[in-house]
């Protein structure tokens, strides 16, 4: 629970509104049916990480096809096969879809990575340097930030990681 709560914090801190839930526990289930409610949602994510059983914990009259969870590997097996759209009761719809196997990104340079993340983008403007890559530059803003806590450690890293798949080239 420690490092869900410091999840937590970290994204409340650079503005996303974060609600603990749980199908085990049925717990905050009605908070996103209300946020869901008169909208299109569209569940994405990993094959077998549970999106069509927490579909059937909010709305159980759907009752879509899902899986237990495999002896071998602890993992969900992959069910839904195809994208289906369902209309909730009062309103909206919800979108279950299959697994994906890894999310990439596409037209994001190195140099505008960075401005993807709301509180590295908020300390930008303290860099020396214009094009800062916020690795090891003189008077770096983010790093200065790192340093202050205003940017997290995790925030940080997650960023380094992706721009290390990012290749030089521009687009």
């Amino acid at each position: 629970m420690d490092q869900l709560n410091r999840y937590r914090e970290i994204y409340e801190a650079i503005g996303y509104e974060v609600l603990l839930i749980s199908v085990l526990n049925n717990s905050g289930l009605d908070t996103i049916r209300e946020r869901i409610q008169h909208k299109t949602t569209l569940l994405s994510g990993h094959s077998g990480v549970g999106k069509s059983s927490f579909i059937n914990s909010l709305f159980p009259d759907f009752q879509l096809a899902t899986s237990e969870v495999s002896e071998w590997s602890g993992k969900g097996l992959h069910t839904t096969t195809f994208a289906e759209m369902f209309d909730l009761p009062g309103g909206g719809s919800i979108i279950d879809t299959p697994g994906l196997r890894e999310f990439g990104l596409v037209d994001i340079s190195r140099q505008e990575l960075s401005h993807y993340f709301p509180e590295m983008l908020q300390q930008f403007h303290h860099c020396r340097f214009n094009n800062c890559m916020h690795i090891n530059e003189a008077e770096c803003g983010v790093k200065a930030g790192l340093a202050f806590g205003t940017v997290s450690e995790e925030r940080y890293l997650s960023y380094r990681a992706i721009l290390d798949t990012i290749s030089d080239k521009q687009y």
